[in-house]
């Protein structure tokens, strides 16, 4: 085992894909000789070569494109967008071509690339590179969306995206790249603490797509969380003292029902926490199925803690940040009347 941020344990995903797999290819904007804008591509192209890992124009509808007609035609390439803000231009090749050629084929065609992209705040980006779009591609029939919240889960999951026949989202919290976050402060822990989450197998493994991890058991309340969001609902549930079990749902489609009924139905409240703005964010998504399958055990309503409905700010970015103040509030809301 290793210690490794999640950087490195990106690049070290997609080293071990490349190695394994000659059909793997990796290209973006800067990604080759530079490495990429957070380096999460150091290396690759001294160490594979430049048609195996190179970079393209400022141009996400050609980048997308181009991965599209490459997997069709075999290849495997994952893809580096160098923000998610900047992914919009090539929605209509992601949501019209890449999502449906399986569909539109009859299962002659797939599409297995993977479209990586840095998410959400952490570096006072402002309003064009702190957006956390997921739940647009989760709409969209035929994407599969991943969100990692460790370095161990970015890589298993990584793997097992760029081994996956169908087109995947994979989003990377850049808050959390250069290690974990203890909820409360805009910097990284130091050193490794948070369950040893920096130790990772340098060695070839995966991650299941659609099965999500309780990282925290707890019989009182249900905290659905993702990424950057695992760590602030830790800090609440020990800031407050509630028995939270906090489930990190790794993959948002494929979703795994089965552990989120299962843990509300158990406790009988449900928190539900991300980053991006509130108005048809995946929190609304997350109570239609808690509404759904656990309506008859539920004790209290459930509540969503995200960010505003406005653009994200520059200078005040951890006043949009829902931090553990505002979830600890949830929580004690959710437990009233206990």
């Amino acid at each position: 085992m290793a210690r490794m941020t999640m950087i490195q344990a990106i690049r070290n995903g997609m080293d071990n894909a490349m190695g394994r797999d000659d059909d793997v290819v990796v290209f973006g904007e800067d990604v080759g000789y530079f490495g990429g804008v957070f380096r999460c591509t150091e290396g690759l192209q001294e160490k594979y070569g430049k048609q195996r890992c190179f970079d393209s124009p400022i141009n996400e509808c050609g980048i997308v494109g181009a991965a599209i007609g490459m997997a069709a035609y075999g290849l495997r390439p994952c893809v580096e967008v160098q923000f998610a803000d900047y992914v919009m231009p090539a929605f209509d090749q992601l949501s019209q071509e890449a999502a449906r050629i399986r569909y539109r084929s009859a299962n002659d065609f797939t599409v297995p690339i993977v479209v990586r992209m840095p998410t959400g705040g952490g570096i006072f980006g402002g309003q064009t590179h702190s957006q956390s779009p997921e739940a647009i591609f989760a709409h969209v029939s035929g994407l599969k969306t991943v969100i990692p919240s460790n370095p161990y889960d970015a890589k298993g999951l990584l793997i097992a995206s760029i081994e996956d026949d169908d087109p995947v989202m994979f989003l990377e919290p850049k808050r959390l790249y250069n290690g974990p976050f203890d909820g409360y402060h805009d910097r990284p822990v130091t050193p490794w603490s948070k369950h040893e989450l920096g130790e990772v197998p340098e060695d070839y493994y995966a991650v299941p797509l659609g099965k999500a991890a309780i990282r925290r058991p707890g019989e009182e309340v249900t905290v659905l969380a993702y990424g950057t969001m695992v760590y602030v609902a830790e800090a609440a549930a020990a800031e407050t003292g509630i028995d939270a079990e906090i489930i990190d749902l790794r993959t948002i489609l494929p979703l795994d029902y089965e552990t989120i009924e299962a843990s509300v139905n158990k406790t009988g409240r449900c928190v539900i926490v991300h980053e991006a703005t509130r108005t048809c964010g995946f929190g609304a998504e997350l109570m239609a199925v808690v509404m759904e399958g656990c309506f008859w055990r539920l004790e209290a309503p459930v509540i969503r803690v995200t960010g505003y409905d406005t653009p994200y700010p520059h200078a005040h970015e951890w006043h949009y940040f829902p931090g553990p103040k505002r979830v600890s509030a949830a929580l004690k809301k959710v437990m009233e009347g206990s």
